[in-house]
Protein backbone atom coordinates (compact mmCIF):
# COMPACT_ATOMS: atom_id res chain seq x y z
CA UNK A 1 0.00 0.00 0.00
CA UNK A 2 2.81 2.38 0.86
CA UNK A 3 4.48 1.64 -2.47
CA UNK A 4 1.26 2.33 -4.38
CA UNK A 5 0.68 5.54 -2.44
CA UNK A 6 4.25 6.71 -3.13
CA UNK A 7 3.85 5.94 -6.82
CA UNK A 8 0.58 7.87 -7.02
CA UNK A 9 2.14 10.77 -5.14
CA UNK A 10 5.14 10.90 -7.47
CA UNK A 11 2.83 10.65 -10.47
CA UNK A 12 0.78 13.62 -9.28
CA UNK A 13 3.92 15.69 -8.74
CA UNK A 14 5.24 14.77 -12.20
CA UNK A 15 1.88 15.67 -13.75
CA UNK A 16 1.83 19.07 -12.06
CA UNK A 17 5.44 19.83 -12.97
CA UNK A 18 5.05 18.80 -16.60
CA UNK A 19 3.83 22.13 -17.98
CA UNK A 20 6.22 24.29 -15.91
CA UNK A 21 9.05 21.94 -16.92
CA UNK A 22 8.18 22.27 -20.61
CA UNK A 23 7.98 26.06 -20.29
CA UNK A 24 11.37 26.14 -18.55
CA UNK A 25 12.90 23.91 -21.22
CA UNK A 26 11.47 26.15 -23.97
CA UNK A 27 12.89 29.26 -22.29
CA UNK A 28 16.33 27.68 -21.91
CA UNK A 29 16.23 26.64 -25.57
CA UNK A 30 14.99 29.97 -26.93
CA UNK A 31 17.25 32.33 -24.95
CA UNK A 32 20.37 31.63 -27.09
CA UNK A 33 18.28 32.13 -30.24
CA UNK A 34 16.94 35.42 -28.86
CA UNK A 35 20.44 36.62 -27.99
CA UNK A 36 21.62 35.79 -31.50
CA UNK A 37 18.77 37.76 -33.07
CA UNK A 38 19.27 40.58 -30.56
CA UNK A 39 22.93 41.01 -31.50
CA UNK A 40 22.04 41.01 -35.21
CA UNK A 41 19.60 43.94 -34.81
CA UNK A 42 21.23 45.93 -32.00
CA UNK A 43 23.42 49.00 -32.28
CA UNK A 44 27.07 48.44 -31.25
CA UNK A 45 26.72 50.59 -28.12
CA UNK A 46 24.11 48.13 -26.78
CA UNK A 47 26.45 45.13 -27.10
CA UNK A 48 30.00 46.44 -26.76
CA UNK A 49 29.60 47.49 -23.16
CA UNK A 50 30.57 46.01 -19.82
CA UNK A 51 27.00 45.18 -18.83
CA UNK A 52 24.87 44.63 -21.99
CA UNK A 53 21.13 44.80 -21.51
CA UNK A 54 19.03 41.70 -22.09
CA UNK A 55 16.51 43.72 -24.10
CA UNK A 56 16.85 45.51 -27.43
CA UNK A 57 17.07 49.30 -26.96
CA UNK A 58 18.56 50.69 -30.18
CA UNK A 59 17.07 48.60 -33.00
CA UNK A 60 18.87 48.73 -36.35
CA UNK A 61 18.88 46.84 -39.65
CA UNK A 62 22.39 48.07 -40.53
CA UNK A 63 24.09 44.71 -39.93
CA UNK A 64 21.50 42.87 -42.03
CA UNK A 65 21.78 45.43 -44.82
CA UNK A 66 25.57 45.01 -44.92
CA UNK A 67 25.18 41.22 -45.10
CA UNK A 68 22.48 41.36 -47.80
CA UNK A 69 24.49 43.84 -49.89
CA UNK A 70 27.88 42.20 -49.37
CA UNK A 71 27.53 39.81 -52.30
CA UNK A 72 28.64 36.96 -50.02
CA UNK A 73 25.20 35.67 -49.01
CA UNK A 74 23.14 34.56 -51.99
CA UNK A 75 25.70 32.17 -53.49
CA UNK A 76 26.30 30.25 -50.24
CA UNK A 77 22.56 30.30 -49.46
CA UNK A 78 21.71 28.87 -52.88
CA UNK A 79 24.39 26.17 -52.58
CA UNK A 80 23.31 25.11 -49.08
CA UNK A 81 19.63 24.96 -50.06
CA UNK A 82 20.34 23.02 -53.26
CA UNK A 83 22.71 20.52 -51.63
CA UNK A 84 20.47 19.94 -48.59
CA UNK A 85 17.34 19.43 -50.71
CA UNK A 86 19.06 17.14 -53.24
CA UNK A 87 20.65 15.11 -50.44
CA UNK A 88 17.27 14.72 -48.71
CA UNK A 89 15.44 13.56 -51.84
CA UNK A 90 18.16 11.09 -52.85
CA UNK A 91 18.62 9.78 -49.30
CA UNK A 92 14.91 9.02 -48.84
CA UNK A 93 14.64 7.43 -52.30
CA UNK A 94 17.64 5.19 -51.57
CA UNK A 95 17.07 4.43 -47.88
CA UNK A 96 13.30 3.84 -47.91
CA UNK A 97 13.28 0.76 -50.19
CA UNK A 98 16.37 -0.63 -48.44
CA UNK A 99 14.83 -0.12 -45.00
CA UNK A 100 11.57 -1.75 -46.09
CA UNK A 101 13.40 -4.84 -47.31
CA UNK A 102 15.50 -5.01 -44.11
CA UNK A 103 12.37 -4.68 -41.94
CA UNK A 104 10.84 -7.75 -43.61
CA UNK A 105 13.93 -9.96 -43.17
CA UNK A 106 14.08 -12.69 -40.49
CA UNK A 107 14.82 -11.20 -37.10
CA UNK A 108 18.40 -12.46 -36.70
CA UNK A 109 19.34 -11.35 -40.22
CA UNK A 110 17.64 -7.99 -39.77
CA UNK A 111 19.53 -7.08 -36.61
CA UNK A 112 22.81 -8.21 -38.14
CA UNK A 113 22.26 -5.76 -40.98
CA UNK A 114 21.22 -2.98 -38.58
CA UNK A 115 24.35 -3.52 -36.48
CA UNK A 116 26.43 -3.40 -39.65
CA UNK A 117 24.87 -0.02 -40.46
CA UNK A 118 25.77 1.26 -37.00
CA UNK A 119 29.31 -0.07 -37.40
CA UNK A 120 29.87 2.33 -40.31
CA UNK A 121 29.21 5.27 -37.94
CA UNK A 122 31.63 4.16 -35.20
CA UNK A 123 34.61 5.99 -36.67
CA UNK A 124 35.39 9.70 -36.10
CA UNK A 125 33.96 11.90 -38.84
CA UNK A 126 37.32 13.49 -39.69
CA UNK A 127 39.01 10.12 -40.19
CA UNK A 128 36.35 9.24 -42.78
CA UNK A 129 36.00 12.67 -44.37
CA UNK A 130 39.67 13.15 -45.21
CA UNK A 131 40.20 10.05 -47.43
CA UNK A 132 36.77 10.50 -49.00
CA UNK A 133 37.56 14.12 -49.81
CA UNK A 134 40.92 13.14 -51.34
CA UNK A 135 39.14 10.60 -53.54
CA UNK A 136 36.52 13.15 -54.58
CA UNK A 137 39.22 15.67 -55.46
CA UNK A 138 40.82 13.05 -57.74
CA UNK A 139 37.40 12.65 -59.37
CA UNK A 140 37.25 16.43 -60.04
CA UNK A 141 34.38 16.90 -57.56
CA UNK A 142 36.04 19.78 -55.72
CA UNK A 143 33.77 22.85 -55.47
CA UNK A 144 30.83 21.02 -57.04
CA UNK A 145 27.30 20.42 -55.84
CA UNK A 146 27.54 16.72 -56.75
CA UNK A 147 30.62 16.22 -54.57
CA UNK A 148 28.92 17.61 -51.48
CA UNK A 149 25.69 15.68 -52.12
CA UNK A 150 27.59 12.38 -52.42
CA UNK A 151 29.65 13.15 -49.32
CA UNK A 152 26.54 13.99 -47.30
CA UNK A 153 24.85 10.78 -48.46
CA UNK A 154 27.76 8.75 -47.08
CA UNK A 155 27.18 10.43 -43.72
CA UNK A 156 23.39 10.19 -43.43
CA UNK A 157 22.32 7.01 -45.22
CA UNK A 158 23.14 4.53 -42.40
CA UNK A 159 21.27 6.56 -39.77
CA UNK A 160 18.11 7.24 -41.74
CA UNK A 161 18.00 3.63 -42.91
CA UNK A 162 17.93 2.64 -39.23
CA UNK A 163 15.16 5.19 -38.57
CA UNK A 164 13.08 3.84 -41.44
CA UNK A 165 13.61 0.20 -40.47
CA UNK A 166 11.89 1.01 -37.19
CA UNK A 167 9.13 2.80 -39.09
CA UNK A 168 8.36 -0.08 -41.45
CA UNK A 169 8.47 -2.58 -38.59
CA UNK A 170 5.41 -0.91 -37.05
CA UNK A 171 3.36 -1.53 -40.21
CA UNK A 172 1.74 -4.98 -39.97
CA UNK A 173 2.41 -7.33 -42.86
CA UNK A 174 -1.26 -8.40 -42.58
CA UNK A 175 -2.32 -5.04 -44.04
CA UNK A 176 -0.29 -5.66 -47.19
CA UNK A 177 -1.61 -9.23 -47.46
CA UNK A 178 -5.20 -8.01 -47.06
CA UNK A 179 -4.69 -5.46 -49.84
CA UNK A 180 -3.28 -8.13 -52.16
CA UNK A 181 -6.16 -10.48 -51.32
CA UNK A 182 -8.49 -7.68 -52.42
CA UNK A 183 -6.75 -7.60 -55.81
CA UNK A 184 -3.96 -5.08 -55.32
CA UNK A 185 -0.54 -5.82 -56.77
CA UNK A 186 2.61 -5.72 -54.65
CA UNK A 187 3.45 -2.23 -55.91
CA UNK A 188 -0.11 -0.99 -55.29
CA UNK A 189 -0.03 -2.38 -51.75
CA UNK A 190 3.20 -0.51 -51.11
CA UNK A 191 1.88 2.70 -52.65
CA UNK A 192 -1.57 2.67 -51.06
CA UNK A 193 -0.85 1.03 -47.70
CA UNK A 194 2.83 1.19 -46.71
CA UNK A 195 3.75 4.66 -47.97
CA UNK A 196 0.81 6.53 -46.35
CA UNK A 197 1.32 4.72 -43.04
CA UNK A 198 5.06 5.41 -43.10
CA UNK A 199 4.70 9.18 -43.66
CA UNK A 200 5.57 10.11 -40.03
CA UNK A 201 8.81 8.12 -40.18
CA UNK A 202 9.62 9.37 -43.67
CA UNK A 203 9.08 12.95 -42.49
CA UNK A 204 11.37 12.46 -39.50
CA UNK A 205 14.03 10.90 -41.74
CA UNK A 206 13.72 13.70 -44.32
CA UNK A 207 13.96 16.37 -41.62
CA UNK A 208 16.99 14.67 -40.08
CA UNK A 209 18.78 14.44 -43.44
CA UNK A 210 17.96 18.03 -44.40
CA UNK A 211 19.21 19.41 -41.09
CA UNK A 212 22.38 17.29 -41.19
CA UNK A 213 23.15 18.42 -44.74
CA UNK A 214 22.21 22.05 -44.08
CA UNK A 215 24.48 22.29 -41.02
CA UNK A 216 27.30 20.07 -42.33
CA UNK A 217 30.73 21.67 -42.01
CA UNK A 218 33.55 19.11 -42.34
CA UNK A 219 32.98 18.01 -45.94
CA UNK A 220 32.18 21.60 -46.93
CA UNK A 221 35.55 22.65 -45.55
CA UNK A 222 37.45 19.90 -47.37
CA UNK A 223 35.59 20.06 -50.69
CA UNK A 224 35.18 23.83 -51.04
CA UNK A 225 37.62 26.46 -52.26
CA UNK A 226 35.57 29.37 -53.59
CA UNK A 227 31.91 28.33 -53.75
CA UNK A 228 31.18 28.13 -50.00
CA UNK A 229 28.13 26.84 -48.21
CA UNK A 230 26.29 29.09 -45.75
CA UNK A 231 27.67 27.39 -42.57
CA UNK A 232 31.18 27.76 -43.98
CA UNK A 233 30.53 31.40 -44.85
CA UNK A 234 29.24 32.01 -41.31
CA UNK A 235 32.38 30.39 -39.92
CA UNK A 236 34.62 32.75 -41.89
CA UNK A 237 32.73 35.75 -40.51
CA UNK A 238 32.96 34.39 -36.97
CA UNK A 239 36.70 33.77 -37.35
CA UNK A 240 37.13 37.36 -38.52
CA UNK A 241 35.54 38.60 -35.29
CA UNK A 242 32.59 40.43 -36.88
CA UNK A 243 30.04 39.77 -34.14
CA UNK A 244 27.11 41.63 -35.62
CA UNK A 245 27.39 40.29 -39.17
CA UNK A 246 28.09 36.80 -37.78
CA UNK A 247 24.86 37.02 -35.77
CA UNK A 248 22.98 38.13 -38.89
CA UNK A 249 24.41 35.19 -40.86
CA UNK A 250 23.55 32.77 -38.05
CA UNK A 251 19.99 34.10 -37.93
CA UNK A 252 19.62 33.68 -41.69
CA UNK A 253 21.01 30.15 -41.27
CA UNK A 254 18.21 29.41 -38.78
CA UNK A 255 15.26 30.71 -40.83
CA UNK A 256 15.14 27.84 -43.40
CA UNK A 257 15.37 25.34 -40.51
CA UNK A 258 12.22 26.79 -38.97
CA UNK A 259 10.46 26.76 -42.34
CA UNK A 260 11.35 23.13 -43.14
CA UNK A 261 10.42 21.99 -39.64
CA UNK A 262 7.05 23.74 -39.91
CA UNK A 263 6.50 22.25 -43.38
CA UNK A 264 7.15 18.65 -42.27
CA UNK A 265 5.67 18.70 -38.76
CA UNK A 266 2.10 18.15 -40.01
CA UNK A 267 3.15 14.68 -41.21
CA UNK A 268 4.71 13.77 -37.86
CA UNK A 269 1.57 12.37 -36.28
CA UNK A 270 1.12 9.19 -34.34
CA UNK A 271 -1.88 6.89 -34.24
CA UNK A 272 -2.02 6.02 -37.94
CA UNK A 273 -2.22 2.32 -37.07
CA UNK A 274 -4.68 2.67 -34.23
CA UNK A 275 -7.33 -0.01 -34.79
CA UNK A 276 -5.91 -1.01 -38.16
CA UNK A 277 -5.45 -4.65 -37.16
CA UNK A 278 -7.68 -6.48 -34.70
CA UNK A 279 -7.64 -10.03 -33.42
Amino acid sequence: MNTVSSTDWLGKIASRLRIPGLILAAIITLIPVYLMVKISVSAPQDILTQYPSFWIHNFTWDHWIRVLNSGNLWGPLKKSLTVATATTVLAVLIAAPAAYVISRLPKHVKWTVVLALFFTRMFPEVSIALPISITFIKWNLLDTYLGLVLAHLIKVLPLITWILVGTFETIPVDLEKAAMVDGASRIEALRKIVVPLSLPGLSVAALFVWLESWNEFTYALYLTLADRTLPLQTYYYVSRGSWFESAAYATILTIPVLFITFLLQRYMKTGYLSGAVKG
